[in-house]
């Protein structure tokens, strides 16, 4: 059984103020006694080809993929032999799957979010290999009890993962995969549903300490875009004095 992590991003993410670099993330994941780690940046997959000999050394397999956003909505996609940079909608994307292989999962897909895919699941339920148990949640506040019933109703595999966004997050919540320790050998794995859940919930003051400097992160940006989009706008023509 092997110890594997799913969704992760670091500071290479295009969308979200990370702080960790990949190789901060390999060496937190190594120490927690992981197996396997993907890395799932949003809607750009790294090229993990310099973190595999470092990854190696420590233990490790490294799972490329990405967090697409399609429709709006996130899908994590893991291990495509393609590029899943380039899908633009659900069709899209199961084309691909059909030609290409690769483990679609469905993240935080009940959570109280535009980004999260809510119906979407219904309209695609052959398309999701698994669904994703977050470990964004407290004993008193759990968005993840519609998609454990969702997933047991589909009878589709759970994944438990931690969305990672601050290493702090990996430990609480994680998957036992029974797999020999390669990447295609554990996507299959885990759509075969030869995986296993292992989760507890965070405190509040732990949520805290996350979900805070994420927060920040968030207003940083929409600041930032605010000024650059003010700076782009062309100034007003001024018309000299007493012309028309």
């Amino acid at each position: 059984m092997l110890k594997v992590e799913l969704h992760t991003h670091t500071a290479d993410d295009p969308h979200d103020d990370v702080p960790h670099r990949t190789v901060e993330l390999i060496d937190r994941a190594a120490r927690l006694g992981y197996d396997a780690l993907a890395v799932t940046l949003h809607d750009r997959q790294l090229d993990l080809r310099p973190f595999v000999s470092y990854a190696k050394e420590r233990g490790l397999v490294l799972l490329p993929g990405t967090e697409r956003t399609i429709r709006g909505r996130h899908v994590l996609l893991i291990n495509f032999r393609e590029s899943v940079e380039q899908i633009q909608n659900f069709d899209e994307l199961v084309a691909m799957k059909a030609r290409s292989g690769g483990l679609v999962i469905a993240p935080h897909p009940f959570y109280p979010a535009r980004c999260c895919l809510h119906a979407v699941l219904d309209e695609y339920p052959a398309l999701f290999d698994a669904v994703e148990v977050n470990a964004f949640y407290t004993s008193t506040i759990n968005f993840n009890r519609a998609a454990v019933r969702w997933a047991t109703h589909r009878t589709k595999p759970l994944v438990g993962n931690g969305d990672v966004h601050c290493l702090r997050q990996l430990g609480p919540t994680y998957s036992l995969v029974e797999s020999e320790p390669d990447a295609g050998a554990i996507c299959d794995a885990v759509a075969a549903g030869r995986v296993e859940v292992r989760t507890k919930p965070l405190s509040w003051s732990t949520c805290a300490r996350v979900f805070g400097p994420m927060l920040v992160g968030d207003v940083r940006r929409f600041i930032h875009t605010r000024r650059a989009h003010r700076l782009r706008r062309p100034e007003p023509i001024q018309g000299t004095p007493g012309e028309p």
